[in-house]
């Protein structure tokens, strides 16, 4: 006896809103089916096709390398030599880790070791003094393999890097100032067979799992005085008298010996005066002991002197004090736009690189090390340069700066590489500054970095800033202030984008109720606020409560902003998706088809709104069984985002998904089946593992496994995924129950009834609890169980629950529907007609 099993279908539409100053998460959905967001890229923005594909095996052919230029560098002998023998030989050790003090001239070692003794076609060095910062120094790997990167996510850049060493040899990476080895870790676990790695770090402890350490100590003084000493005199003769005793001073530390000379150089001091200038500061600085203790006290020193110095130009040292608050590398000037006249501006930076306080690139960006960045931002009392007052103005200056040049529209693709420089800069701040004392400006700034961060999957990031961004606004502006409504409707946006609906849904209650009652029912802020809860309402099941609302917003969308307005579009699509939710295929086909037919009209055939509508619609078909008109819009789709948006674009991974769906429905597995390992391949690669949009790629292909009758394969990505749901999303998130029952079908179609029974038992009961009694997902989960009986020979349980489930069904959905129909097969099967 042969009965047809309703599996939910998952496939995935959605499109996004944004009202000013507020991002909105807004999307339509099927029966059963996942939802991914669509993000809107126009056609003349999108990236050029190489950014979509794997980085060339051959793109370090000709050498690829961005080791500094170490011209001063000295001695070190025993230290080159110990390398040599470490790294050099091919099939050695692959990782060596270089501890020392901050400022002994370990990145000096690794620089001129790399730059005249290592062989590797590509040698790259990255500042990886954290896990952001290593991420940034892949990412810029990754362009310089393939420039056609550049408009890419950094994550995105990162994740190419890592797979071209993965897979390649004959390279040579440099981890300079690592501060722990778990921050680099998992890049080591994925690269560390395939090239070397050389790790400078302050830490000496903690690398006995991973590598033995070479200890960098200080200089010998003969080294110090010879560094000295060739700064001192490169363009000719200087009095040199009192080197040695400078250098002693200074505990024979590189980078202190580096400045002090410069300094003298720059100021035509002489050593015996500056040993004198010295000895003449706080006392703490007699009281070090030897070279290698406290680092940064030796470097504060320097600092004050070198400032006092440059008393005539107070400039200088405010400069200083506002890059203090930045990344230490890679500052783009333009930040200081505006501080004073161009002149002055020029003239102070010229100033600090002169004294080696900040480095000038060629490209026109500057750096500070980072301890003076630290000094710079720590109040001494006793020092001129590093007074309280000064500190927190700089601080704050520092953040208007880059709330101000980091872009207000961070989705757009062309603002990408603006995001991309700023982004490492706004981390730093975000970091350094003290959370008591956020400024209005920060709030802003962490709420685009944020909506940047959520519009590239960066989920949890997003989340963390956009909880600051919202504490900052609640504490200066107040409760009821529209900024602090838009910052708590775009914190709930990125609750619902993670799954977190018991967090989402609550938020979005409150903000709209509160924007009704400080903007009015007809601001489109309020109109906003509406349309996303009921997507929230509608990602969580509860279609009683989202259909009207849908229905309510976009009745006030034609009213307020007219048919045309592109929210009014957005509205009347989610709309459309809410009744194919409800199973009301009668309703939303022919909204789709008129929304369609107005994005077509209003945007164009290739805007990404027209082609979600049309993604849109042919999941409506497919939903109605109508595969002859699902199957070719499908593949126009594809091929239009394929065109439009590149491959790897989060749209085309929806086509794809969707498109393989309509594949496996229409029994075209040997296309269905390669399409989905494709697009889980895809999923993990651009979004990863945990993504809920691959979380929904991974369900997909245990179900086209499943219906190929590959069990084998089938039944434990179907547990995985469950488990990986209920860890991500929670027990009781509809794609958790939707795991859930697939898991059930699988165990039954592989004869395991013990398992089967149960489980379609709970999820019956969960549908019923959180879904509702009359939710589509809610009568396949009882069409199930009553198959399972049947199936278990169980008669007396499976014929009433069948004819329960169609005397729902027809009330609820129509005789019509396709689910009617599957569950009046079964019961005729099953006896019962």
């Amino acid at each position: 006896m042969s009965r047809r099993k309703k599996r939910p279908d998952e496939d995935v539409t959605a499109e996004p809103e944004m009202a000013p100053g507020v991002s909105a998460s807004s999307g339509s959905n099927a029966a059963g089916r996942d939802v991914v967001n669509s993000v809107a890229v126009h056609a003349e923005q999108a990236l050029p096709p190489e950014a979509y594909g794997p980085i060339p095996d051959d793109a370090a052919d000709d050498g690829v390398s961005n080791i500094p230029i170490t011209e001063l560098f000295v001695g070190r002998d025993t230290a080159l030599d110990q390398l040599d023998a470490a790294l050099a030989t091919p099939g050695g050790v692959v990782l060596r880790a270089v501890s020392g003090l901050g400022g002994v001239g370990k990145s000096t070692l690794a620089a001129h070791w790399v730059d005249h003794r290592a062989t590797a076609r590509l040698r790259w060095w990255i500042t990886a003094d954290s896990v952001t910062a290593v991420d940034t120094g892949l990412a810029e790997l990754a362009r310089a393999l393939q420039p056609g990167l550049a408009g890419l996510p950094v994550e995105l850049q990162k994740e190419r890097a890592v797979a071209w060493l993965a897979g390649h040899g004959d390279w040579l990476l440099v981890l300079d100032n690592v501060d722990h080895p778990d921050h680099i870790g998992p890049l080591l676990d994925r690269v560390r067979d395939r090239g070397r790695i050389l790790v400078t770090t302050r830490r000496a402890t903690g690398w006995h799992r991973l590598t033995t350490t070479l200890r960098l100590d200080v200089f010998d003084p003969a080294e110090s005085v010879e560094l000295f000493t060739r700064i001192l005199t490169h363009d000719g003769p200087r009095e040199t008298d009192g080197a040695r005793e400078v250098c002693e001073e200074l505990g024979h530390l590189a980078l202190a010996v580096e400045q002090a000379a410069a300094f003298c150089h720059e100021s035509g001091t002489t050593p015996r005066a500056y040993l004198d200038m010295l000895r003449q500061g706080p006392a703490e600085t007699y009281a070090l002991g030897p070279a290698h203790a406290d680092s940064e006290r030796t470097v504060a020193r320097i600092w004050r002197i070198t400032l006092d110095r440059l008393a005539d130009m107070p400039l200088a040292g405010q400069v200083l004090r506002i890059l203090a608050w930045y990344a230490p590398d890679h500052i783009p000037r333009t930040l200081l736009d505006g501080l004073a006249s161009p002149p002055a501006l020029a003239a102070a930076i010229g100033r600090l690189a002169a004294y080696s306080m900040i480095t000038k690139s060629p490209d026109g960006t500057l750096s500070v090390h980072r301890l003076v960045q630290a000094l710079a931002r720590t109040p001494q009392d006793d020092d001129p340069h590093r007074q309280e007052s000064d500190i927190t103005h700089a601080c704050q200056e520092a953040t208007g700066r880059l709330r101000n040049a980091f872009p207000t529209d961070v989705v757009s693709p062309e603002r990408w590489p603006q995001c991309q420089a700023l982004l490492p800069h706004a981390d730093a701040l975000a970091e350094r500054s003290n959370p008591e004392h956020d400024v209005l400006d920060l709030s802003y700034l962490l709420d685009r970095v944020a909506t940047f961060r959520q519009d590239q999957g960066a989920i949890a990031g997003a989340i963390t800033y956009f909880l600051r961004a919202l504490a900052i606004a609640q504490r200066v502006l107040g409760e009821d202030h529209p900024n602090t409504l838009a910052s708590r409707n775009n914190l709930a946006g990125a609750y619902r984008s993670a799954g977190d609906l018991t967090r989402a849904v609550p938020l979005l209650e409150q903000t709209l109720a509160d924007s009704i009652r400080v903007l009015g029912e007809d601001h489109p802020n309020t109109l906003t606020s509406r349309n996303n809860l009921a997507g929230a309402y509608e990602s969580a099941g509860d279609l009683t409560r989202a259909v009207p609302l849908y229905e309510q917003t976009l009745a006030d969308r034609v009213r307020v902003l007219g048919e045309d307005h592109p929210d009014t579009l957005i509205s009347r699509d989610n709309l459309a998706g809410a009744y194919e939710s409800a199973g009301d295929l009668t309703r939303a086909v022919p909204l789709f088809e008129q929304t369609l037919a107005d994005r077509v009209r209003v945007l164009g055939e290739d805007h990404p709104n027209t082609l979600t509508s049309r993604d849109n619609l042919a999941g409506a078909y497919r939903s109605a069984g109508d595969l002859t008109r699902a199957v070719p819009l499908l593949e126009q789709t594809l091929a239009d985002r394929v065109r439009v948006l590149g491959e790897d674009h989060p749209d085309t991974l929806t086509s794809r998904n969707n498109l393989a769906g309509a594949y496996e429905s229409a029994g075209d597995l040997t296309r269905a089946v390669p399409l989905l390992e494709q697009t889980l391949a895809d999923s993990i690669r651009v979004l990863g593992e945990d993504h809920p949009d691959t979380l929904i790629s991974r369900n997909n292909l245990a179900g086209a496994y499943e219906s190929a009758g590959d069990l084998t394969r089938a039944i434990p990505l179907y547990e995985q995924t469950l488990a990986d749901r209920v860890r991500v999303l929670g027990e009781d998130h509809p794609r958790t129950l939707t795991s859930r029952n697939n898991l059930a079908g699988a165990y039954e179609s592989a004869g395991d009834l013990t398992r089967a029974v149960p489980l379609y038992e709970q999820t019956l009961a969960d549908c019923v609890r959180v879904l509702g009694e009359d939710h589509p997902n809610t009568l396949i989960s009882r069409n199930n169980l009553a198959g399972v009986y049947e199936s278990a020979g169980d008669l007396t349980r499976a014929v009433p629950l069948l004819e329960q489930t169609l005397a729902d069904c027809e009330r609820v959905l129509g005789r019509k529907h396709p689910l009617t129909r599957t569950v009046w097969s079964n019961l005729e099967a099953a006896g019962g007609v």
